[in-house]
């Protein structure tokens, strides 16, 4: 017997998804013309309505409610798919100044560097089982995801913007080995013929995405309970930041529980989380772990972390002990150094808010960088000496 990892997915058209990606919209709106504002937004989608509550302190104009019907049209939710769609939808703002209680922990005072937006904990993983040195079932659930709106937008256009992955991979010393289960909801059109959708959807998804991990042995599953007629906000709430672990590691990895889309990088709920990516990545990449998490807490208006742990689950050339104190020297930990080290202050957010924030092959996402990995490999000598 194997072990077996599971991870999930939802296309662009789920409805927390559409919430995450009108959040990420209003920040790079706000970052297009105001490189130092402030944004803390969510979204609430359900039936005809979208609603926008939180906070802008910014100098940039824009109307909010542009934003929100770009956004929808995008995804491909137009008047076919029902009473969700981004001429008809029913738009409510509540948004309104940041708190000066949070502010005054966040301004850079006289002679003090920027200080946590909020108390918080985040964590960074890697591994080095994929070239994007992450778990490979989120890696398949992303790319299926990501084909499955591709194919409805160009090859199989009775498929609907709402959907979503599943992928359970058996791993045997340690490594991955086959694909045990897979999952597929495809959101479609009355009266489409299920057997012509799953062939189509094996035909045209599954296979081009994981074929060489599929055998006789393989589960899969496409539209389990037949239908998916009725999707997207009409059929579920939808909710900005509500799915944090297939937006990070797949339930694989720790996770400090702070959601990302819709906060500026100020909120260390996203930037630092951001920071512990690419510490654990660049120490994989060097060679110094197997596997890596990186984990950083902090305290509101206090711009220090206060703990930092590293943990390789006993595959390190060296301790953790002595990877906390290279960490400690080698890359920036506070608000301020994260936010210039990885050049977050710019209009970037919305492409990171569907199909996951890491193991991307972006320039934009610069967490994903492995730039540090040849200065980290001066601290291993042959058989874990420090130099």
């Amino acid at each position: 017997m194997g072990r077996f990892l599971t991870a999930e997915s939802v296309t662009e058209g789920h409805p927390d998804k559409i919430c995450d990606q009108i959040s990420d919209a209003v920040l790079d709106e706000v970052y297009k013309q105001d490189p130092n504002g402030r944004v803390a937004v969510e979204t609430v989608v359900k039936g005809d309505t979208c609603i926008l509550a939180g906070e802008l302190t910014t100098s940039a104009k824009f109307d909010l409610e542009q934003v929100v019907r770009k956004v929808v049209k995008k995804i491909g939710y137009t008047k076919e798919w029902g009473i969700f769609n981004y001429e008809d939808i029913t738009i409510i703002q509540l948004v309104s100044q940041q708190s000066p209680d949070i502010a005054i922990g966040v301004d850079v005072r006289k002679n003090k560097e920027l200080g946590a937006g909020d108390q918080g904990i985040m964590a960074g993983y890697a591994t080095n089982e994929t070239k994007e040195f992450m778990p490979l079932p989120i890696v398949l659930a992303h790319k299926l995801t990501r084909r499955l709106d591709e194919v409805r937008k160009h090859e199989l256009a009775y498929l609907g913007p709402d959907g979503k992955s599943q992928v359970t991979i058996e791993y045997g010393d340690c490594a991955p080995k086959r694909i045990e289960a897979l999952v597929i909801g495809a959101q479609h059109k009355e009266g489409v013929d299920y057997g012509e959708l799953k062939c189509d959807i094996l035909n045209y998804v599954i296979k081009p995405v994981c074929g060489d991990l599929i055998d006789d042995k393989t589960k899969i599953f496409i539209n389990a309970t037949g239908n998916f007629v009725v999707g997207g906000p009409v059929a579920d709430t939808g909710l900005t930041g509500r799915k944090i672990i297939l937006d990070s590691y797949g339930p694989i990895a720790y996770h400090g529980g702070g959601a990302f889309s819709g906060k500026d990088p100020t909120k260390v709920d996203r930037s630092a989380a951001y920071m512990c990516r690419y510490i654990a990545k660049n120490i994989v990449a060097a060679g110094l772990a197997d596997r890596c998490v990186v984990e950083l807490s902090y305290v509101i208006g206090y711009h220090e972390p206060l703990s930092l742990y590293v943990e390789t689950f006993g595959t390190g050339k060296l301790s953790e002990e002595e990877l906390e104190r290279i960490v400690r020297k080698e890359f920036p930990l506070t608000p301020g150094g994260i936010i210039k080290h990885l050049n977050l202050r710019q209009p970037i957010y919305s492409k990171t808010a569907v199909y996951g924030h890491f193991g991307r092959d972006d320039s934009d996402f610069t967490w994903e960088r492995t730039d540090k990995a040849e200065s980290l490999k001066k601290y291993f000598v042959d058989k874990g000496v420090l130099k």
